[in-house]
């Protein structure tokens, strides 16, 4: 395959890149930030999981978090116990550049990830079609590929999506639908298998969701999670990851109604364009899957995950998600841990999977990317690592392609009425979550 210019100059990073880069979290007047940890035992006493701080991880019986003064004072007035651990993790101020090209190396930018989609629309014009789905709220597209043997007809075909990016921070989960697209057009001449999928239907590919929230981690404040959204309250951001529609604000615990939080839900169901781009998208096709993809963790997480209770295709999806993980881990051994999201990680209210399940029956899953903590880099993955992160996906995603594309209604994938939203199922009470032992990657990244 083929490799971008972009990508030709690699770095690999050490290990220890958390603690490197951490600075680059602190500098920005505009978020200004601590790191401090908790004693877990204590942080599950006090319930602090339904606060909504920006988690990152836990490790040796603590769990790190980013906070701003608000939160910090809040923590104060409660009694929590704390430690700020600012100074210890960024001893020194600065941030390198690295030679693979500027702050996000081999990763893309949102003006990169830009250039080179239309590259890759030019160089294939008789397999895929660029289509601008919606813009930010800062003026900047949303892109997405069709794949297919016909781009310009409308052929009825069924389709398959697949999303990155709708945590800003998480920069990987640009890099590996984008890695996808190329593998499918560079390799349709060649391999039988990619030449077979898009002829038989379409694969739609979003490579980034929040294309604001990529520029402001790359410039600006590293572990920025949401959009850019001015909320009325002074802060920014809502999570695009729980404004979807199902089940959007069930519950304060799987999202927020507090604009500073990093769960913030938004004031409505698709008030942001980034999620109504894809909202429209995913209504005007006859999707038969979606996969979005996360960091860090490597999970393959499905609905539900609102509320810890299994699907009426329970067994289809765990299914699905334990022969994927099976094929990831055939390349070289990553486990990548399939479960119910409810289950496997926290409760999340208005997120993508929940959403396409919820409203069209399709298999929906939420892959989280390596590392599983941030022993391996966490949110920061070596450079070197992208093209072999890809490598173990890309079997789990070109199975899932196929059984999309071979099932139908009879099958058991409800059909979908086109361009409507289904009407959700009553909700359902209330069910108080018992407390559990968190996962050993804490992250606040689905």
């Amino acid at each position: 395959m083929k490799r971008s210019p972009k990508r030709t100059a690699v770095i690999i990073l050490p290990v220890a890149l958390f603690l490197a880069l951490v600075p680059a979290l602190l500098e920005a007047a505009a978020d200004p930030a601590d790191i401090v940890s908790f004693d877990r035992r204590h942080f599950e006493s006090r319930g602090l999981v339904r606060d909504g701080l920006d988690l990152l991880y836990e490790k040796d019986g603590r769990v790190y978090a980013v906070v701003t003064p608000e939160d910090i004072a809040s923590l104060v007035s409660r009694g929590v116990a704390f430690t700020i651990e600012t100074a210890r993790l960024a001893p020194s101020a600065g941030r390198t550049a690295s030679a693979a090209g500027g702050l996000n190396g081999a990763f893309h930018s949102a003006y990169e990830l830009d250039t080179e989609l239309r590259l890759l629309a030019d160089a294939h014009p008789q397999l895929v079609r660029l289509q601008e789905i919606g813009t930010s709220l800062e003026g900047r597209p949303i892109q997405a590929l069709k794949i297919s043997d016909n781009p310009g007809l409308d052929e009825g075909e069924p389709a398959i999506l697949f999303l990155g990016c709708h945590h800003a921070r998480e920069w990987i989960s640009v890099e590996i639908p984008l890695l996808l697209a190329r593998h499918l057009l560079e390799n349709y001449a060649l391999d039988p298998e990619v030449r077979s999928l898009v002829d038989r239907g379409e694969i739609w590919i979003v490579p980034l969701v929040n294309p604001d929230g990529l520029e402001y981690s790359i410039h600006v404040y590293r572990y920025w999670r949401k959009n850019r959204r001015a909320n009325s309250d002074g802060t920014f951001g809502v999570d695009l990851n729980r404004n979807y529609g199902y089940q959007w604000g069930y519950d304060n615990v799987g999202s927020s109604p507090v604009p500073g939080s990093a769960v913030y839900r938004g004031t409505a169901p698709f008030s942001e364009p980034e999620t109504e781009a894809v909202r429209r998208l995913f209504l005007s096709r006859d999707f038969r899957a979606m996969v979005s993809f996360h960091s860090f963790s490597q999970l393959i997480l499905y609905p539900w995950g609102y509320v810890d209770l299994p699907t009426g295709k329970e067994a289809e999806l765990s299914t699905l998600a334990h022969t994927m993980s099976a094929l990831m881990a055939a390349v070289r051994g990553a486990v990548y841990v399939p479960g119910r999201a409810s289950a496997a990680l926290y409760t999340t209210n208005g997120d993508t999977a929940d959403w396409t399940f919820g409203v069209s029956g399709v298999p929906s899953f939420t892959v989280e990317l390596p590392p599983e903590d941030t022993a391996g880099g966490g949110f920061f993955n070596a450079e070197a690592e992208i093209e072999a992160i890809f490598r173990e996906n890309l079997p789990a995603m070109l199975y899932l392609t196929n059984y999309a594309f071979l099932s139908s209604p009879d099958g058991g994938i409800r059909p979908r009425l086109p361009g409507t939203l289904r009407r959700s199922p009553p909700r359902l009470p209330l069910i108080k979550r018992i407390d559990r032992d968190l996962p050993s990657a804490i992250t606040m990244n689905q």
